[in-house]
């Protein structure tokens, strides 16, 4: 990988066209002052008007104090100088690599179709390969995977504008169920987006396809929990974020299938202090959006919940959320379901068939009753997703715990009279 402690530098700082956009908060040239760097680069850092090569460095000549002498009138502020310091270094090293044009055009194989592996809400996304340390192009498989969101029509207003609010709620959130966010590039025209790569694809793709055998009912749940947990913790930052376009398309899996959401080029912040909701334009997916913000136009964190209902709705059924059912109509997956998540006899008519028999029916039931409480017309009567992140882990719990009970039967039969069968214990599962 070579020596990562000396990192080339990709963008003169220096050009118009190589600037940050507005709000983020990226290493700039100030007046008086040049950013703090890393604790491995060799640039000099500025606090307050003050240059250190390091804080170690400060006074070479000068020779530490004894202990249990009495420190001089500006110890303590030297103190406070070497914690702000520090947090400023923690703050750097989170920071996204601004990638000039030129290395990206390289790294997707000039954005080749052949690299193409997705369409976003504003962008294409193409599969690409970096050297890590360097962040200069790699030959395909020869590398660190990246995924390059490309603006599709920068000239329009709206792509622009999503590709901003992306690139700004990402270099504020961190949490091991979003995406991560590597870089991005502000050059002329030019508006990319690169994350990590996500080598399983989305859970959209997964659902769709009609002899996918890998989404096994113990994986569905897994899915499930990393996403409550990944909503979760956009709605309970200081600042809570509504995402406002959550869909299976926007659930992308790693190689082990823990899910990440992503997409945040419609995300906006949540009400605060007195605030009921915020009012904005109606914007989603169709079969996502909850039913008072098409009415009302009211935005809040319960609308992320009713799209979340929906996206558990297709985990338990592997339809989409809007299909075209029974009666030859195109219908809302939400709307055709409800029937049946209310009634036990009904349950099995929405459940994916490619489970077959290797899940537990009860927890099936539990999977139900979790989804209609995120489905509920009323959005008062939604719960938090804080609450369905506890009721799934739960769930997720229960399914173990069974599993252990079921394997000490299989070693000690004798413990329990009507487990007669290898196939029994099937069906429990």
């Amino acid at each position: 990988m070579g020596n990562c402690l000396k990192k080339k530098t990709l963008e003169d700082p220096n050009r118009d066209d190589a600037r940050p956009p507005t709000g983020v908060r990226i290493s700039l040239q100030q007046k008086n002052s040049v950013p703090i760097q890393g604790r491995n680069s060799e640039a000099p850092m500025t606090v307050q008007g003050r240059n250190y090569t390091s804080i170690q460095k400060r006074n070479p000549t000068r020779k530490r104090r004894p202990r249990g002498k009495k420190h001089g009138p500006n110890t303590q502020r030297d103190r406070s100088l070497a914690r702000a310091i520090k947090k400023e270094e923690v703050l750097h090293a989170y920071r996204p690599t601004q990638f000039s044009y030129n290395v990206l055009h390289a790294a997707t194989n000039k954005f080749s179709n052949k690299n193409l592996i997705g369409r976003g809400g504003f962008g294409d996304v193409f599969k690409g390969w970096i050297h890590s340390c360097t962040m200069t192009p790699a030959k395909p498989n020869d590398g660190q995977a990246i995924a390059v969101k490309k603006v599709r029509n920068n000239k329009r207003p709206q792509d622009h504008e999503a590709w901003q609010t992306e690139l700004n709620f990402l270099t504020k959130i961190s949490h091991q169920n979003l995406v991560k966010l590597i870089g991005y590039c502000c050059e002329r025209e030019h508006k990319i987006l690169v994350y990590e790569y996500m080598p399983k694809g989305s859970l959209d793709a997964h659902l769709s396809k009609e002899r996918d055998t890998e989404l096994t009912w113990r994986r569905r749940i897994k899915i499930a929990v990393g996403a409550a947990r990944g909503l979760d913790h956009l709605h309970t930052v200081p600042r809570p974020i509504i995402h406002r376009d959550l869909k299976t398309s926007n659930v992308l899996l790693d190689a082990d299938f823990n899910p990440k959401l992503s997409d945040f080029g419609l995300a906006k912040y949540g009400p605060q202090g007195d605030q009921t909701h915020v009012f904005t334009r109606v914007l989603g997916t169709k079969g996502y959006v909850a039913p008072e913000y098409i009415g009302t136009g009211h935005l809040t964190l319960k609308s992320d919940v009713y799209s979340f209902g929906v996206v558990l709705l297709e985990i338990l059924s592997g339809s989409s959320a809007v299909d075209r059912f029974s009666n030859g109509m195109l219908e809302n997956l939400a709307d055709h379901a409800k029937p049946y998540l209310s009634n036990k006899l009904r349950l099995p008519h929405v459940i994916d068939k490619r489970l077959g028999s290797n899940f537990s029916m009860e927890e099936a039931q539990e999977l139900a009753e979790i989804i209609l409480q995120c489905l509920n017309s009323d959005a008062n009567s939604r719960p938090t997703m804080t609450e369905v992140l506890s009721s799934l882990e739960q769930l997720e719990q229960h399914r173990d715990s069974s599993k252990h009970n079921l394997r000490g039967l299989a070693t000690h039969p004798r413990r329990s009279s009507h487990l007669t069968s290898t196939e029994t214990a099937r069906k429990i599962l």
